[in-house]
């Protein structure tokens, strides 16, 4: 099995034909969690799978596992799971590849009549993205236990559509439980979303790990007054206080270089008139380090300055929780089998920490985990713009394919 190899030229078929659904005019992709968009390009998921005779679960947050049964029963599955959501202006390639990519996996198997000893299952994980209901990776975070049920059916998007809701509208709203499903182990296929792999000219990156993220929503409270009557000395205006807080959080993300990140995704300024002073600002922060001290850190100085702003500018400035992942390492003996298969397979490599979060990083709390990164054109993600190369998603799901047969015979 050694010498087993996917076939690219259908992979990225499939790939191109899931981009109708959701498509935008610049050729990217708007396909939030649980939207029609989203339940199209399911539906088309579930069809594919059974077509080769997989037997598909759905569970009560539309996690869809895809199962190919294998000689012992009695051993629990490998997963190969990602993600079909995307972002609101996202790309081709991010997460689906992994979905997709596992679905070629268990074709080419199929083709070549070979059963492996543990059952494998393609999972596609719901609402990874976060884009719709924050948090990130919520319901591969209620599978490990890092979540409730009744938390994630609570979520509501920006229009007060709630999970539940969404749910049942898209027609995936399943019945089997969330989690207590055994796993021998979790791969999931990614591009990188960064630009490491390609500037320096490697074809695989083999993920130890992922960086750790805390997400923040930030309420500043002024006063609302007009702009030609009040002075300047007297004015408590939030969205300077805004401004001055979005310079420090700036420069935090670069107190660490190469390593500490800060972004402001979300910013809302409320009356939103162009003759009054605004009142009240939102926003979303977001910050990321490989280690939690170094989060920490990162925190501490958000807090400091958000407080030293407040009192300068006379306003209040509620900073609130939203999520928090923190760092983790990969099991060494899935990202073995990724090195070596990468290594059998004669592709360049090297050992990457992940920046961006995935649902791996839940579900490596409750099964052995590891992660395959293919390099992106100009490291972009999260945009209508990103590429890769029909070659690159077909090294990764060689890389993918032969991974999962080492750890199944090694298991």
């Amino acid at each position: 099995m050694s010498n087993l190899r996917v076939d690219g030229a259908r992979l990225w078929s499939t790939l191109m034909e899931t981009a109708a659904f959701g498509r935008t005019a610049k050729g990217g992709l708007c396909r939030l969690a649980l939207s029609p968009e989203d339940a199209a390009v399911r539906r088309w998921f579930v069809e594919a799978c059974e077509a080769i005779g997989c037997a598909v679960t759905i569970d009560q947050l539309g996690n869809i596992f895809a199962r190919r049964t294998g000689s012992d029963p009695d051993l629990p599955p490998i997963a190969i799971g990602s993600h079909l959501d995307t972002q609101p202006t996202g790309g081709r390639f991010d997460g689906i590849l992994g979905v997709l990519a596992g679905l070629e996996v268990l074709r080419t198997l199929e083709d070549a009549d070979v059963v492996t000893r543990h059952p494998l299952e393609v999972v596609n994980w719901t609402n990874e993205e976060g884009a719709r209901f924050a948090p990130a990776m919520l319901c591969a975070g209620v599978f490990a236990g890092a979540f409730d049920l009744d938390y994630a059916l609570s979520r509501e998007d920006r229009n007060g559509v709630s999970f539940a809701a969404a749910l049942a509208e898209s027609g995936f709203d399943g019945t089997a439980p969330v989690g207590g499903r055994p796993l021998a182990a979790h791969f999931e296929l990614h591009i990188e979303q960064g630009p490491v792999l390609e500037a320096e000219g490697l074809e695989i990156g083999v993920v130890s790990g992922v960086q750790g993220i805390r997400w923040f929503d930030v309420e500043i409270a002024g006063l609302a007054c007009h702009a030609g009557t009040m002075p300047m000395k007297l004015r408590r205006d939030a969205l300077q206080a805004a401004a001055r807080l979005a310079v420090a959080i700036d420069e935090i993300g670069r107190s660490d270089p190469d390593t500490s990140l800060s972004t402001i995704g979300i910013f809302e300024a409320y009356p939103g008139s162009r003759n009054t002073v605004p009142e009240t600002i939102r926003m979303s922060v977001d910050l990321r380090h490989p280690r939690a001290e170094g989060l920490d850190r990162l925190e501490a100085a958000f807090h400091a300055a958000a407080e030293e702003i407040a009192a300068a500018l006379s306003v209040t400035i509620e900073i609130k929780p939203v999520w928090s992942s923190p760092p983790v390492v990969f099991h060494p003996e899935v990202v073995g089998a990724i090195d070596a298969a990468t290594a059998q397979l004669g592709y360049s490599r090297r050992s990457i920490v992940s920046g961006a979060g995935h649902d791996s990083v839940y579900i490596s709390r409750v099964a052995p985990t590891g992660m395959i990164f293919v390099p992106c054109e100009d490291g972009i993600s999260h945009n209508e713009t990103e590429n890769i190369m029909p070659i690159e998603a077909e090294r990764g799901a060689n890389v993918l394919l032969q991974a999962v047969l080492q750890f199944d015979s090694a298991a």
